[in-house]
């Protein structure tokens, strides 16, 4: 999926994004954020870093004029500008290259702005085996919470950091229910859209596909004896 950078400049930047991102842009390399709806809901994942006059946010191009519009909107009387910036973005799972960051999601490789090429790879295939949501395909804006898509694990969201859009949902996930459904990875008998039954009831969606493999939505409560059209599936 095609990647657009967009930079936060202005005196403000630090204090604006502190008050909207799962997890506070790092000193150095690369970090992993979400913006949410007030409803704790997802809007658009990023992965983050700084230079000395801005903040960059890594984002699927197909996200990222709503990402700056909604940026934008919040931005007032603050002193922050947000724009493209223009820059290219290469990955790879080989040796990084100089100047390149880790992309601190696991499995994920690295990350080289203002470069091309080094890619080749299967992302869909190093997702599965990973577990890492995709913008658009796991990740439904208005719809998913990012608990149940596995943000805690994958280093996205900082409990300690105050508060953030969304974050009050966020905390009553982590601290105060179970998650009854999540992200998962299955084996068997998997077609990308496919609907998950057990026993005749809705138990889940399968989402990408890479050979027997697939990342879905599921039930945790309805795991055993799962099925689709095409057959049964089993957690991988």
């Amino acid at each position: 999926m095609k990647r657009t950078l967009l930079r936060v400049s202005g005196d403000d930047r630090e204090k604006f994004l502190h008050g909207l991102l799962t997890r506070d842009v790092p000193e150095t390399g690369l970090g992993y954020a979400a913006l949410l709806t007030p409803q704790g809901k997802y809007l658009a994942d990023f992965l983050t870093f700084r230079d000395a006059d801005a903040l960059y946010l890594d984002v699927a191009t197909d996200f990222a004029a709503g990402l700056a519009q909604r940026l934008t909107m919040y931005r007032l009387r603050s002193k922050v500008a947000v724009e493209d910036a223009g820059l290219t973005v290469a990955r790879g799972l080989d040796d990084m290259p100089d100047g390149a960051m880790a992309d601190p999601r696991p499995g994920m490789g690295w990350r080289h702005y203002g470069a091309t090429g080094g890619d080749g790879v299967d992302w869909d295939a190093v997702r599965v085996a990973n577990i890492v949501p995709e913008s658009g395909i796991e990740l439904i804006p208005g719809e998913s919470y990012i608990l149940e898509m596995g943000f805690e694990r994958l280093g996205g969201v900082d409990f300690r950091k105050g508060c953030f859009v969304g974050q009050e949902i966020v905390a009553r996930m982590k601290h105060k229910t179970e998650l009854r459904k999540g992200l998962v990875r299955v084996r068997g008998a998997v077609v990308p859209g496919a609907g998950i039954t057990n026993a005749g009831r809705d138990a889940g969606t399968v989402h990408t596909v890479s050979g027997d493999r697939a990342l879905a939505y599921l039930r945790f409560d309805r795991a055993d004896g799962m099925e689709t059209d095409a057959g049964p599936l089993a957690l991988d």
